[in-house]
């Protein structure tokens, strides 16, 4: 990973990207595995489609060490990330130093699933049910199992045109 100085999609020329970065989103964490062989990746790509069962779609970078653990594991957790996680969210989209790895700066529970952050206050356990490429991404679909929403109080964390930004609150 190298760090810049500046935002590395600040002077993007690209269109979709653009236009990509202008519809925003909830920031989620999808974490798989246990122990030494956890990976976790920072998503905002993501949409919930409610159903028997219901499913949640994201676009995950195919080169991403979350692809090959949900191969691997067969289940994930999906966390909603609050504006307090932003430092981690960083780390986790490999944008920001994790020194020790992104697991080491938070608090995790382990799930049947995978790693669950101890202070997320929405998350949900997720099965893989199909992968296909789309564009330069790997769609993912999952079926839920076991959502879990909680009273917050604080923001949850957005992504809009390369920056994180407070949604409600």
């Amino acid at each position: 990973m190298t760090i810049h100085s500046g935002h590395p999609f600040a002077a993007d020329p690209d269109p979709v990207r653009r236009f990509r970065g202008r519809l925003g989103g909830a920031v989620t964490l999808w974490t798989t595995g246990e122990g030494t062989t956890r990976a976790g990746l920072t998503i905002s790509s993501v949409m919930v489609a409610n159903g028997e069962p219901p499913h949640v779609l994201a676009l995950v970078d195919p080169d991403s060490d979350l692809r090959d653990g949900l191969e691997e594991h067969g289940g994930c957790v999906v966390q909603v990330l609050s504006w307090a996680h932003r430092d981690l969210a960083e780390m986790f989209a490999g944008t920001a130093p994790a020194p020790g790895g992104a697991f080491a700066h938070a608090g995790w529970e382990q799930t049947r699933w995978g790693p669950r952050l101890a202070d997320a206050t929405a998350w949900v356990g997720a099965v893989p049910v199909e992968t296909r490429e789309v564009g330069w991404s790997l769609l993912v679909t999952a079926r839920l199992e076991e959502p879990t929403v909680l009273d917050e109080t604080a923001p949850a964390l957005g992504h809009r045109r390369g920056h994180f930004v407070p949604l409600g609150g």
